[in-house]
């Protein structure tokens, strides 16, 4: 999901109690690495780190949450493709899904819940940010191409989710699209809005902001400790 920090020194993989660490740096500090399924022990004490780049998405997802909690927000105005299209640029397939869909689900985890709804709009998202990734791999994250990407995106997921009043509810088409467009509306201002604000400042200031990203230990524990590799 996250770039991963660089090993800085051979190791092998843990078998049971026994581990055979060779050095070819001094390390101060150690951490176990998870490559392939095979966990890594690089010097004492043993230390589990959180992902670099995890504080750049709890950043982004505040960002988000901020601007959908203020009250009288006008509905759909709102900077969630904004969001997601700068973090698409550096942190490829399987990180911009997450970013769109974990986006979703925790905002409905802390606000209204969670419903059928809210697979619907977290997977939709989801996608978002896989095709965000696609277009922005070879392209500058520029105001330019965020309002490409932006616009076209906002109206293809409002079409897509447009779609559940019918399937599900009964609703008639002609009705779902008259009491849609309005709503599309503001959601493309909202969209182009936070293209020009929102998503070149979380670029430049957060997404490659290198002190942003760092590792740190969630718990440390002795070398003598058993570990099954």
């Amino acid at each position: 999901m996250f770039t991963s920090e660089p090993r800085s020194q051979k190791t092998e993989p843990v078998y049971g109690r026994v581990a055979q660490t060779v050095k070819n740096t001094a390390l101060r500090h150690s951490i176990v690495h998870i490559r392939t399924g095979a966990l890594w022990y690089t010097h004492s004490p043993m230390k589990i780190s959180v992902p670099a780049g995890t504080f750049k998405f709890i950043i982004g997802w505040t960002a988000v949450f901020l601007f959908r909690l203020i009250p009288f927000r006008p509905p759909n105005f709102e900077p969630m493709l904004a969001t997601v299209m700068p973090f698409s640029k550096r942190y490829g397939l399987a990180g911009s899904f997450l970013f769109g869909f974990l986006g979703i689900v925790l905002y409905d985890a802390v606000t209204s819940g969670w419903g059928s709804w809210t697979a619907v709009t977290a997977v939709s998202y989801g996608l978002l940010g896989v095709g965000a990734h696609l277009f922005f791999k070879n392209r500058e994250a520029s105001v330019k191409n965020f309002l490409l990407f932006g616009i076209p995106g906002t109206i293809l997921y409002d079409a897509v989710t447009m779609m559940i009043g019918p399937l599900f509810n009964g609703q008639s088409f002609t009705v779902a699209i008259m009491g849609q467009i309005p709503f599309t509306l503001i959601h493309v201002l909202g969209t182009v809005v936070f293209s020009v604000l929102l998503a070149p400042s979380l670029y430049r200031w957060v997404i490659q902001n290198e002190r942003l990203e760092f590792a740190f230990p969630l718990f440390a524990r002795s070398p003598k400790s058993t570990l099954n590799g």
